[in-house]
């Protein structure tokens, strides 16, 4: 917020005759001085007030993690998965106080990696308070928590704990900067030289956080194999149901709770007026509608799953409809800010169809992941990053990304393939990224015997 002015010199002519007219002329301004940064010190702090309250959303969703993952593995596989993203949280907490938010937003810095704030010296500055690092961590330890679910079931607890510190300490911080950081060569947000003039929308993270967990999970998942029970000697797929639907379903409405923070906290503030002072829209309204858009993205995916997977299987399950509701909400993560309703909506009903498509298709290839999560946030992640070069709004983009007249914006919205040239690739070297980091992780983990559990603990599942 910009202080208000009042100069003395320009006051005193006003007071006309009146005695000690340049007395009085400093001490009104001097008041008006004091009202006016009351009201920047409010800004500050209502904004802070509403990053930490989305922070704090964003962070609960650890919880309906922790069930979701407890209610879709089998009972004696419980505990262990709470552990998991127990340690997913405190690892990664501690990794990405170290190294990870100095690689993704330590500025100045170059376009690829972050230099500055290793285990936050020098914090906070003008730019960065101690909130923003907070949002950031529950954002990491979000995509770790995606990768966790994938190799569920079967994995050591050492691999667990070595690859959350090195997802949140190292991989997923660069992947951030790269798209986040006003330094980064992809961010929408540079100065100058944006990637095809346009830079990469990617607001709340379809790309940043759920490809980036789904490609980690992928390979975790592929390098250690499949369940033992999953497939039959002749290959074909037998289903290991997780032990409570209850637990996913509960899980599932506190994810979407957090999603509330998660996407609309993505603004990181909201007292910001669009166009003249004193209007009644401003960044207030399009909080307001990235929380419609990620809705209707869920509800719509939910409910053509509903009926997808009748039309497909002959019944109805509530697994199923939850799943496909999360990946509505992975698919909007990116453009939510950027879309109208109507878009979210198409949104969701594809997201559906791309889940229950990489789902056929994992059966196929014998891929097995108990939580569906590299489909879920890989699939639907990535078609959310195509659907936000096809579908984001003009009028938006310029709101949310200020500062770079004729911006590109929405393929089907007249707006050109510049930000789908963009998008793409950023597709692309988030897949090559990951693959080259974690994949090597984890198999390295799998040569030292560290990754899966032991042939004999195997048998026992």
């Amino acid at each position: 917020m910009d202080p208000l002015a009042c100069f003395p010199n320009d006051l005193r002519p006003l007071l006309g005759s009146v005695a000690n007219a340049t007395a009085a002329a400093e001490y009104i301004c001097s008041r008006f001085e004091a009202v006016s940064n009351k009201f920047i010190d409010t800004g500050y702090a209502v904004d802070n007030t509403y990053l930490l309250f989305s922070t704090y959303l964003v962070f609960a969703m650890q919880l309906g993690f922790a069930m979701l993952c407890a209610g879709s593995v089998r009972a004696k596989n419980t505990m262990n998965i709470m552990l998991t993203n127990v340690l997913d949280a405190a690892a990664g907490g501690l990794f990405y106080y170290l190294f990870g938010f100095a690689l993704a937003f330590g500025a100045p810095s170059n376009g690829f990696i972050g230099q500055h704030f290793f285990g936050l010296s020098r914090f906070p500055t003008l730019s960065f308070d101690y909130g923003y690092f907070l949002f950031q961590w529950a954002f990491a330890i979000a995509a770790a928590g995606i990768t966790s679910g994938s190799i569920a079931e079967r994995t050591q607890f050492v691999a667990y704990l070595i690859y959350s510190s090195f997802l949140t300490g190292l991989v997923y911080p660069i992947v951030s900067h790269w798209f986040w950081s006003a330094d980064g060569w992809g961010s929408p947000t540079r100065s100058d030289n944006l990637l095809f003039g346009s830079g990469v929308i990617d607001f709340a993270g379809s790309g940043v956080v759920h490809l980036v967990g789904a490609i980690a999970g992928l390979w975790g998942a592929f390098i250690e194999g499949p369940r033992i029970g999953r497939f039959d000697h002749s290959g074909k797929a037998v289903v290991l149901r997780g032990h409570s639907g209850t637990l996913v379903v509960l899980g599932t409405f506190l994810l979407w709770f957090g999603w509330y923070g998660f996407n609309p906290g993505s603004f990181v503030n909201i007292l910001k007026g669009y166009g003249e002072s004193g209007s009644s829209y401003g960044q207030w309204s399009a909080v307001g509608r990235t929380a419609v858009t990620t809705s209707l993205a869920g509800c719509s995916a939910a409910l053509t799953t509903l009926f997808g997977k009748r039309l497909i299987t002959g019944h109805w399950n509530v697994t199923d409809v939850c799943n496909g509701l999360l990946g509505g909400f992975a698919a909007i993560t990116g453009g939510c800010s950027v879309v109208d309703p109507w878009a979210a909506v198409l949104c969701g009903f594809i997201a559906a169809w791309v889940l229950i498509g990489f789902n056929k298709l994992a059966e196929k290839f014998h891929y097995d992941d108990p939580l569906e999560a590299a489909q879920l946030h890989g699939g639907c992640g990535s078609w959310g990053i195509i659907f936000t070069a096809l579908f984001a709004e003009e009028k938006y983009v310029n709101e949310v990304y200020p500062g770079q007249p004729g911006r590109p914006y929405g393929l089907l919205m007249g707006g050109g393939a510049r930000l789908l040239a963009a998008h793409l690739v950023q597709i692309l070297v988030i897949v090559a990224w990951v693959t080259v980091t974690m994949g090597t992780l984890f198999f390295i983990l799998h040569k030292l015997n560290l990754l899966r559990l032991p042939q004999m603990r195997r048998w026992q599942e």
